[in-house]
């Protein structure tokens, strides 16, 4: 039976996704943020629970992959489209709908963001076939890419800063932040991954000082504060495998 309790998890974080999705969809921005959040805590439950419970199976890291593309993969582009498709607007915070009547008069610059769509299929198959990423990662996680991509809109709703704003809102910015998350998925960077084996402050000195420092700055910066951390996970790992080498 308890075989099946990190599969259940990871369904949870297909679920997420799902609703996510339908709220990315309606332009709800924010509660599509919500449920990617949600996803990718089961995410990261549920390969807590096959560790703990010693059941890591083939079926769940393909299942895991799967919840994956759906909640950090095509969310992420739908989020993409609909802040492209404001800026096309004019900084709008309403989408325009698409009909098949009005299909010939909308602008097709949207549809760019679902670059980081494809770009989340490609490195979760390149994930899957690659045995060298079991205690790392080469390449930006998805999840880590999705929290970068939804934290644009929630900067947008709550930190009210016109500056902030129409940065966002530009499109050479939002197109610059496509083709960068697409780069940094598929990338050969080699980044630490948040897979406790034990809570020894030795043995996870990077998981631990990032962890603090990342609530510290959700804490000071809210919203902003998580494109900050994006950033400083790439360096903290970059500078962690200097280190390593150096030893």
């Amino acid at each position: 039976m308890k075989r099946h309790i990190p599969n259940v998890i990871t369904l949870l974080n297909v679920l997420c996704g799902c609703i996510a999705t339908v709220f990315a969809v309606a332009n709800v921005l924010e509660m599509a943020a919500l449920f990617v959040c949600l996803g990718i805590f089961f995410d990261f439950l549920d390969g807590l629970a096959a560790r703990l419970l010693r059941v890591k199976s083939e079926l769940g890291v393909q299942l895991d992959s799967l919840a994956d593309m759906i909640t950090s993969g095509l969310v992420p582009g739908i989020i993409m489209f609909q802040l492209l498709n404001m800026s096309a607007l004019g900084g709008s915070n309403t989408a325009s709908t698409i009909s098949w009547d009005s299909i010939t008069n909308i602008s097709f610059l949207p549809f760019f963001g679902f670059l980081i769509t494809l770009a989340s299929a490609y490195r979760l198959a390149k994930f899957n076939i690659d045995e060298n990423q079991a205690t790392s990662f080469i390449g930006l996680p998805t999840p880590a890419n999705a929290l970068l991509i939804i934290s644009l809109p929630l900067i947008l709703l709550y930190q009210n800063n016109d500056v902030l704003n129409q940065v966002i809102l530009n499109q050479w910015f939002l197109i610059s932040v496509t083709l960068l998350s697409g780069f940094l998925l598929n990338s050969r960077i080699e980044l630490f991954a948040l897979k406790f084996e034990n809570w020894s402050f030795k043995d996870n000195a990077l998981r631990y000082i990032f962890i603090i420092i990342s609530l510290v700055l959700l804490i000071t910066m809210r919203f902003l504060g998580i494109p900050i951390i994006i950033v400083f996970y790439i360096l903290e790992s970059w500078t962690g495998n200097i280190t390593a080498k150096n030893k």
